[in-house]
């Protein structure tokens, strides 16, 4: 049986530590390496105006190097804080829109979806939005779903792989602010 056959499974990693997105894209790096095709879809990652680093994360440099990489960012450059804006719903709307796309096309044989558990924990798309995106995917398409401190039990009822990043400790408790080439 061939290594794409063997593919169609559903992961998914949550928690309050840090980590989720780097995960991921370690698998990312795995797959391409292997010379599968891999899809990226970030919502809430289209920057932050006050640091133009922001602009592109370090993942993103790298992984468009390689060949079979593709991705798509969603998010405006603030931080969703409290009740979601128009403008946000908008952006998670598209993001949705385009998660559900490459999901279902067949055109890739990994697809992650960032930050996805995040946009149901902020109210800016619905834990049933999501099951309906696992639902369309591909037969053949691996998906991994990251984000969210809070745990979904349909979107875990349907993963086959749920892994938790538990927090322990944090730079970011003892002051230390997001570094470059570290968190992005």
């Amino acid at each position: 049986m061939s290594e794409k056959a063997k593919l169609g499974l559903v992961q998914v990693y949550w928690g309050n530590g840090k980590g989720k997105t780097t995960a991921s894209l370690g698998l990312a790096i795995r797959a391409l390496g292997r010379g599968l095709k891999v899809h990226l879809v970030q919502f809430m990652k289209g920057g932050i105006s006050s640091v133009p680093d922001f602009e592109e994360y370090g993942e993103l440099v790298s992984l468009k190097k390689l060949a079979g990489f593709s991705h798509e960012r969603f998010g405006l450059k603030e931080w969703v804080v409290g009740k979601p804006g128009p403008e946000h719903l908008e952006q998670a709307r598209l993001a949705l829109k385009s998660s559900t796309a490459a999901a279902s096309s067949g055109k890739y044989d990994l697809v992650i979806i960032d930050e996805i558990l995040y946009a149901i924990q902020l109210g800016l798309i619905t834990e049933d939005a999501v099951v309906l995106v696992i639902d369309a995917k591909a037969k053949g398409t691996e998906l991994v779903l990251t984000g969210s401190h809070m745990p979904f039990k349909k979107i875990f009822a349907r993963a086959d792989l749920v892994s938790e990043i538990k927090k322990h400790k944090h730079p970011f408790d003892s002051g230390i602010i997001a570094r470059r080439g570290v968190e992005f």
